[in-house]
């Protein structure tokens, strides 16, 4: 698997995306929309993956849209108007599919933040399950700014994440959301204070997550985002029949058993 704006690495149960465009601080390329499905793709099939850490290189964790490249994907001149809006809503929904693949990985997935988070950096961060930023890091749904309705993620997302007043704020003016705000709404699990401890505290987090039974964490995260999405009815239902079938596994019978011997629970890997 060739991958030109990232990089993935599988040990110990962890896998770790790293947006490796530094240099240009890593802006949201052409490659980068196939890039992301395409590694998550890998993970979903690897057995031993636990928990994902997405990490990034360089001064800023991304400055978002690659604007030159943003302005090619427009309708060429002459094109029919209703052919060429058609074509486009298709191409919008190609671009969300690239988040959505990260809200729909069947195990967690960690965002590991320094410095700017910008306008389509949001749209990741907030598919993701966790997030862990260094002190200087900073949010920001920049597509106000640039006159576009953000488009990928973001609105649908952080209502969940954020207070309705705070979240029309930010989109809104496009203001800076820095870590402290941040970690103070929730926002950010962790707060380090430069770019290595926070690394290192997701991958912890990461740690910790992979130790527990697969089985059992990829049934949370299908029931939590099932139950964001529908009623409290639904989301009861959802999760009874969740466990009905999953239960019958052994996961439970050796978590009681580790208990009772004081010592590490031994789980198998999910299957491929």
């Amino acid at each position: 698997m060739e991958l030109e704006t990232l990089t993935l690495d599988i040990a110990d149960g962890i896998a770790t995306v790293t947006l490796s465009r530094g240099d240009a601080l890593n802006t949201m390329n052409a490659a980068f929309w196939t890039d992301v499905p395409k590694a998550f793709a890998a993970i979903d099939a690897a057995p031993s993956v636990r928990a994902v850490v997405i990490a990034s290189t360089g001064k800023h964790f991304t400055a978002g849209l690659d604007l030159n490249w943003a302005g090619t994907t427009l309708a060429p001149a002459g094109s029919d108007p209703g052919r060429a809006r058609e074509a486009f809503r298709r191409h919008v929904h190609t671009l969300q599919e690239t988040f959505s693949c990260i809200d729909r990985a069947r195990v967690p997935v960690i965002a590991c933040i320094q410095g700017g988070c910008i306008g389509g950096g949001v749209d990741l961060v907030t598919a993701c399950d966790l997030r862990v930023g260094t002190a200087d890091c900073f949010f920001t749904v920049q597509e106000v700014n640039i006159a576009i309705v953000a488009d990928v993620g973001t609105l649908q997302r952080i209502p969940h994440l954020l207070p309705q007043g705070l979240v029309r704020e930010l989109a809104y003016t496009g203001r800076r959301f820095g870590a402290e705000e941040a970690a103070r709404y929730g926002f950010l699990n962790r707060v380090e204070a430069d770019h290595a401890a926070a690394l290192a505290a997701a991958r912890a987090l990461a740690g910790e997550i992979a130790a527990k039974s697969p089985l059992a964490i990829t049934g949370i995260k299908a029931v939590l985002n099932h139950g964001r999405d529908a009623t409290i009815a639904q989301g009861l239902d959802y999760v009874a029949t969740w466990n009905a079938g999953m239960l019958q596994g052994g996961d439970l019978a050796e978590a009681i058993r580790a208990q009772r011997a004081k010592e590490p629970a031994r789980y198998a890997d999910l299957l491929p």
